[in-house]
């Protein structure tokens, strides 16, 4: 893997940790369930990682949430 895809499959990582860190804690100390939006948005953030770490296509499968 080249350095700038590891930088930036590194700078998705990062972003996503922190996405779910926030909800968990929203999940414990709250009691309080994440915005379905901002769940779909770390779903969107996971495909876009696996995107840039596919070298093909990958087949999109139509989500149910």
């Amino acid at each position: 893997m080249s350095a700038t895809k590891r930088e930036e499959v590194c700078s998705h990582l990062r972003y996503i940790r922190l996405e779910l860190r926030e909800m968990h804690q929203m999940l414990i100390k709250e009691d309080l369930l994440p915005d379905l939006n901002e769940a779909k948005e770390v779903l969107s953030q996971l495909d876009a990682l696996l995107d840039l770490l596919s070298d093909k296509k990958v087949t999109k499968i139509k989500s149910q949430y």
